[in-house]
């Protein structure tokens, strides 16, 4: 603190002494060094920039660089956009695998339902595509196991010659077996679908591939119960109604995951498999 009280630290010469400092805004006396030129001045050959005014502070570079279009979304370089441009592209362009938007329509009734898988499978398939198709599938595949057990020649036999005590539970059973059988292959193709990429709900893909199963598979069975399985014309009808449902298999789940038909026909592939080996091939 003495320091400070004794004035150390400051300019102690008197005042006559002391140089006169130029008002702010006017330039002071000229330095001892030569005085160059200001602003300076380039070289030759070197982009020309404006000039700027004394005592503004000067940026180094070009103010109005050109920018170019690789540099459009770099840090520090801003890409200007009109009103309707959309810069990510087209907002409404369709993606392959994306859900759609709305609902593809109202749930069709059980008679409609049937008959537009027969008759109107594609518009069928992509209306149904999330709806679920619990009790048309279960009653309808039901049925179609009490009867598929006549179909074949051994198990007929063995039906019609039991008792009626042993018939029906028999009978009963192979209902049922049936519905677990189409439950099982329908998760299997709704796996293999979602696995090829596609986007369906589980619950319509299995109930539809129920129906599919047996709705096709009727007419010869019509035919076996009366003709027998080794008749030729159930024989032939069991290959066509078999193609016949490889194409409605492969519709329906292109339709409800919204795959192209070669990945449709490969998640539906092992039902077919099964359904040729356990029913088809069974009776032939």
């Amino acid at each position: 603190m003495a320091g400070f009280r004794n004035g150390r630290g400051r300019d102690n010469r008197p005042p006559q002494q002391q140089p006169q400092q130029a008002p702010y805004g006017y330039n002071a006396a000229p330095p001892p060094y030569p005085q160059q030129q200001w602003p300076p001045q380039a070289p030759q050959g070197a982009p020309q920039r404006a000039p700027q005014g004394y005592g503004e502070p000067e940026y180094f570079g070009d103010p109005y660089p050109q920018q170019h279009p690789g540099t459009a979304n770099n840090p520090g370089h801003t890409q200007a956009f009109s009103i309707h441009d959309d810069p990510y592209g087209d907002a409404a362009a369709y993606q392959a695998g994306a859900a759609p938007v709305v609902p593809t329509g109202p749930r069709l009734p059980w008679k409609a339902l049937l008959s537009g898988i027969v008759l109107r499978p594609a518009p069928t398939f992509l209306q149904m595509r999330d709806h679920p198709v619990w009790g048309p599938a279960l009653v309808v595949t039901f049925l179609y196991g009490l009867l598929a057990i006549f179909g074949f020649d051994k198990a007929r036999d063995e039906a019609i010659n039991a008792t009626l005590s042993t018939a029906i539970p028999y009978v009963l059973m192979t209902g049922a077996g049936f519905v677990v059988a189409g439950l099982i292959l329908g998760a299997v193709t709704h796996t293999l679908a979602r696995q090829l990429g596609g986007d369906g709900s589980w619950q319509p893909t299995v109930g539809l591939s129920m129906l599919i199963m047996s709705i096709t598979d009727a007419p010869r069975l019509i035919f076996a119960v009366f003709l027998g399985g080794e008749n030729g014309l159930v024989q032939v009808l069991g290959w066509a109604t078999w193609l016949a449902a490889g194409a409605l298999f492969t519709l329906m789940v292109s339709r409800s995951h919204d795959l192209p038909w070669p990945k449709a026909l490969g998640a539906s592939a092992i039902q077919l498999i099964a359904l040729l080996s356990l029913i088809k091939l069974g009776t032939l």
